[in-house]
């Protein structure tokens, strides 16, 4: 799931700390800009104090500043056991010194120059993260939330806690939104490298070219625009683990590479030939049938063999319906408190509805409707009438009459365009108001203004830099 309503376009308090004014105020006002509540600091030694009298979701900050630099800053995070996510940002990035910021807690780092969007994907992805592992307790090590006791979910979860404490590769199949990432997620927080570094990699959204740089890294000159050195997600995930999301998207070519790491442990930055080892644990996921994908020549055996020591099966919403209630009252309670007023709630009827239905889109669907509801809904409690409305499609009346009786409505809307929709329709619902929509939205403005673009707006990309 990347950048979709309710995900990883969320906001919150976030810290800016750079000695540098006017940086300090451009990425002030791009965060604000994103639906952010920010404080700025010109100082490490500023920040500290800032954060012993209030807590901050995210913490961007310079790598180089007098007095205490960013890594210094970021050992004295630790000490005081601050949760806050941090994003190490600098225009003197090197190897050595963003292996170290990772080692050191930072949830990734960005160099200068930037573009604008960057930034806002960092720090709400930042934001999801610590949201995420902090959500069933204190601390970086803590469980995501898994919603639902059916038998389904039962099974899932007495899998997890038997896969998470081996050190074996473990393949996470399921239907797109059912919530693989989050079932990734939990291995990590119940593995004995909780406390190491976790380091995910969307795989559908790069280029060949970009998918090798980043899995592996590059060395400065390697190719035309590197004009610094990067570090790859494996390097940055050693003594952690590393998510290959919807793996089967890697190229062919480069699927021999990811095999050989898998089996050795071992690779080499593009433009190097020094070889770097990590000790690093794969999870990968899937939406896609890799044997099916295997048999048409499209992946390849021998690695598929290799991610799959341990699969697990992450079921649609459709087996395990009798979740349905308590999944409805965990996002209604999200939007509730996204929105700054009281939960909506529903009839019986409307709740009987959304326990019938087939739920293509599984999880994000029901995420994405009740959202919908919470902003657009014209009366509390919401009937099954007002409720039928806002579904992909209408489910039959005898359906809504029978809570045990499976549904079988037909699918006429893909979930692209049900969250298309669902945008134009609060746009509308605020006047064209782009803050008020992503708020309302649970996404950052530009998130929204980047999806909007895709249906026809082209606002012109900003790009932030600074010397030093």
């Amino acid at each position: 799931m990347n950048d979709r309503i309710g995900s990883k376009g969320i906001t919150g308090r976030v810290l800016v700390v750079d000695d540098h004014p006017q940086a300090r105020d451009s990425m002030a006002e791009i965060l604000r800009q994103a639906g952010h509540a920010v404080e700025c600091c010109s100082s490490a030694a500023e920040a500290l104090a800032a954060v012993d009298r209030a807590s901050f979701d995210c913490i961007v900050t310079d790598l180089r500043m007098p007095g205490m630099n960013g890594l210094e800053f970021m050992i004295q995070l630790q000490r005081r056991q601050v949760d806050a996510q941090v994003v190490m940002v600098t225009a003197h990035a090197s190897v050595a010194t963003a292996v170290e910021a990772m080692r050191r807690g930072a949830f990734d780092y960005i160099e200068k120059p930037f573009q604008v969007d960057q930034l806002e994907r960092l720090v709400s992805q930042a934001i999801r993260h610590k949201r995420l592992v902090s959500h069933s307790g204190d601390g970086a090590g803590a469980a995501p939330a898994m919603v639902g006791a059916s038998p389904p979910m039962q099974a899932l979860r007495a899998k997890i806690a038997q896969v998470a404490p081996t050190p074996v590769t473990v393949l996470i199949m399921g239907e797109s939104g059912t919530g693989k990432e989050l079932v990734a997620r939990a291995i990590h927080a119940a593995s004995n490298r909780r406390d190491k570094p976790w380091v995910s990699l969307n795989c559908p959204v790069l280029s060949v070219h970009l998918m090798e740089s980043e899995l592996f890294g590059h060395q400065r000159g390697a190719f035309t625009g590197a004009d610094a050195p990067r570090i790859g997600r494996f390097e940055l995930a050693d003594g952690g683990t590393i998510l290959l999301d919807e793996v089967s998207e890697i190229d062919l070519n480069l699927q021999a590479k990811l095999l050989r790491v898998l089996q050795e442990r071992a690779f080499e930055r593009v433009g190097s030939s020094e070889t770097i080892h990590v000790d690093v644990r794969v999870l990968a996921t899937t939406n896609r049938d890799l044997e099916a994908e295997v048999a048409a020549g499209r992946f390849r055996q021998d690695l598929y063999y290799r991610l799959a020591v341990v699969p697990i099966h992450v079921p649609p919403l459709r087996e395990r319906l009798d979740d349905v209630p308590a999944l409805v009252d965990y996002f209604l309670a999200r939007s509730a408190e996204r929105l700054g007023r009281e939960p909506v709630v529903l009839q019986r009827s409307a709740l009987d509805l959304l326990q019938n239905y087939t739920w293509p889109g599984n999880v994000r669907e029901l995420e994405n409707i009740i959202t919908r509801i919470s902003v657009l809904g014209s009366a509390s409690p919401v009937s099954a009438d007002e409720l039928r409305r806002w579904l992909v499609a209408s489910a039959r009346a005898d359906q809504a009459a029978a809570p045990n009786k499976a549904a079988t409505v037909p699918v006429g809307l893909s979930l692209e365009e049900m969250e298309r929709r669902l945008i134009e329709a609060t746009l509308q619902q605020f006047g064209g108001h782009r803050e008020k929509t992503a708020k309302a939205l649970g996404i950052g403005v530009r998130t929204l203004s980047g999806k909007l673009r895709q249906y026809g707006y082209a606002p012109r990309e900003k790009t932030f830099s600074k010397a030093g």
